[in-house]
């Protein structure tokens, strides 16, 4: 049976000094969704921060799937998040295989699972009264997935496929990791209201991208894909081809790491 940290090793790594860290540790943000779709959290009281015992167990648990084991419950339904992303690219890849619509239809439909599973997270973990020591990186994490790299995937699939077409999707992606990372480093010093929250999102939040998500599913339904792309195509035959639609997807890239796009927070 495999044990728990012995006692001597954890009473060491605190009077070793780590007891300041630990403390500071505790007062650092708690779990906190990069979503704008994760209301719950701007109308709640903030939940309790992580118990030291967090901070020690993800430090000194040796144990077989010790990271498992430390997971809450929460965390778990962030990484179905992840999931409904992953599996919606690879829908996206069995159209691009067999040019069967109803594969890029359930891509789709993963993504809104993904939307349900982001705003779930936050209410287990406040059903359970518990923050996440990692809540908020795996949820940027999976957000990522789910809201940047699986809406890239479809709009490849249904036809933006040209070289320039991909770069302005690669920036797209690039735009929501950059502006995922720069929430979780500035969350904590953006102006608070009386209550601690944050009030506003520094540029559009990724999850927005849903709207370019919910455009798409509505050209799959009428047959406007592949070569019946709304709007044609600029540079047609040339190196810098592209169709119109994909400079969207620029736009949006542009306003999620905008620094003076200050979006309210409902």
């Amino acid at each position: 049976m495999p044990s728990s940290p012995p006692p001597n090793a954890v009473s060491s790594a605190i009077e070793s000094g780590d007891e300041a860290d630990f403390e500071l540790k505790a007062r650092a943000p708690i779990r906190r969704s990069s979503s704008l779709f994760s209301l719950s959290s701007f109308h709640e009281e903030p939940l309790p921060p992580p118990e030291e015992k967090d901070f020690i167990a993800f430090d000194l648990d040796d144990r077989h799937f010790s990271l498992v084991r430390n997971l809450h419950m929460a965390d778990f339904i962030t990484l179905l998040n992840g999931f409904s992303g992953f599996y919606s690219i690879i829908s996206c890849l069995r159209y691009t295989l067999t040019g069967s619509t109803h594969y890029v239809q359930r891509a789709h439909i993963f993504i809104g699972l993904g939307l349900f599973f982001d705003f779930f997270d936050g209410r287990v973990a406040r059903m359970r009264n518990k923050s996440s020591l990692i809540g908020q990186e795996l949820d940027s994490l999976a957000d990522l997935v789910s809201f940047g790299v699986a809406p890239a995937s479809i709009a490849f699939a249904i036809g933006l496929r040209s070289t320039v077409d991909c770069l302005f999707l690669t920036f797209f992606v690039l735009c929501g990791l950059t502006r995922l990372a720069r929430f979780n480093v500035t969350v904590s010093k953006l102006p608070k209201d009386t209550s601690g929250k944050s009030k506003y999102f520094e540029g559009t939040p990724i999850p927005t991208s849903l709207t370019l998500v919910g455009t798409m599913a509505y050209w799959v339904s009428k047959g406007w894909i592949l070569d019946n792309l709304p709007l044609g195509v600029v540079f047609e035959g040339g190196f810098f081809e592209f169709h119109k639609v994909s400079a969207l997807f620029a736009l949006l890239g542009c306003a999620m790491v905008s620094k003076s796009l200050h979006i309210p927070k409902p």
